[in-house]
């Protein structure tokens, strides 16, 4: 049985925030969830944490302050921002992957998720995998 995978989840909107929970839980993810930026950083620097979903609005540390903060320590960690504005180039972000609320569907959600954590341990697998290949040292 594979791990499961920490997502890091950061809404202000204690409803949304509880629905992606359950949604990702149900899909066995475990999640940590935030209502505050500044609590969900202190969470991702004790470690663990595979990829995170935040909202861009919030009051104190938003979403696109939150992932650059999150960048600076962890530059390969993956980062999706949900927004309920849909112009995303009105701010500067470092995220992965941006969402509009609203304009997609929970699969859309999960398949994104799906295929950052999949480039995101992709490289290490080929590299580990040719670093020990057991053709290495055969004359």
């Amino acid at each position: 049985m594979k791990p499961k995978r920490t997502i890091l989840c950061v809404d202000d909107n204690e409803q949304s925030l509880s629905y992606r929970k359950i949604m990702l839980e149900t899909r066995g993810y475990r999640v940590a969830s935030y209502s505050r930026g500044e609590e969900a950083l202190d969470r991702f620097k004790q470690g663990g944490v595979d990829l995170v979903v935040t909202d861009m609005a919030m009051p104190g540390l938003d979403g696109p302050q939150l992932i650059a903060a999150i960048k600076k320590l962890s530059p390969q960690t993956p980062a999706i921002l949900i927004s309920s504005k849909v112009r995303v180039y009105d701010h500067e972000s470092q995220a992965d992957v941006f969402l509009a609320r609203g304009m997609y569907a929970p699969a859309d959600l999960l398949e994104r998720i799906r295929l950052l954590l999949v480039r995101k341990r992709g490289p290490k697998k080929i590299q580990d995998r040719h670093h020990f290949s057991p053709r290495q040292g055969v004359a």
